[in-house]
């Protein structure tokens, strides 16, 4: 369990910055544009990247690849999982009117929409953090070429 303990909390810090995010779009009423969530994929590699960073600091000789692997895959899963709670929260009960807004003609042809939107930002908030992890480890990863000795 102390695995996991850094890469959780950089996963709830991931999703406080990904709410506050999505509360400040919803300030200007911009939260209903789908292109302004391209920007949580940004906020989610920062979090996913520095509790990459942290964790092979923190074991320098113990780190592999399969620990920063896991290490950005829990931060992801974790501040998907908030998130998605969050906005699934956000959407039922005090923004009750959002998803009509969000795509009115998906709402009226379907009759369990919210489920959809729900399971859609689910996975994609885990699919971007499954890519974006297996991104951020080909920086991270020790070399298994040998040292090749100049003449």
């Amino acid at each position: 369990m102390k695995e996991f303990a850094l890469p959780i909390r950089f996963g709830i810090a991931t999703s406080g910055c990904l709410i506050a995010y999505f509360l400040m779009l919803s300030l200007f009423n911009l939260h209903i544009n789908v292109f302004y969530s391209l920007f949580n994929g940004v906020i989610t590699g920062f979090g996913i990247y520095e509790a990459i960073k942290f964790f092979r600091l923190r074991d320098k000789e113990g780190f592999n690849y399969g620990k920063g692997f896991m290490a950005g895959l829990v931060t992801g899963g974790v501040a998907t999982l908030i998130f998605t709670l969050f906005f699934a929260l956000y959407s039922t009960e005090l923004n009750i009117e959002f998803l009509n807004e969000l795509s009115t003609v998906w709402a009226k042809d379907y009759r369990n929409f919210q489920g959809i939107v729900f399971l859609t930002v689910a996975v994609m908030g885990f699919a971007t953090s499954l890519v974006l992890t297996l991104s951020f480890m080909q920086l991270f990863k020790t070399s298994n070429n040998p040292k090749s000795k100049s003449v």
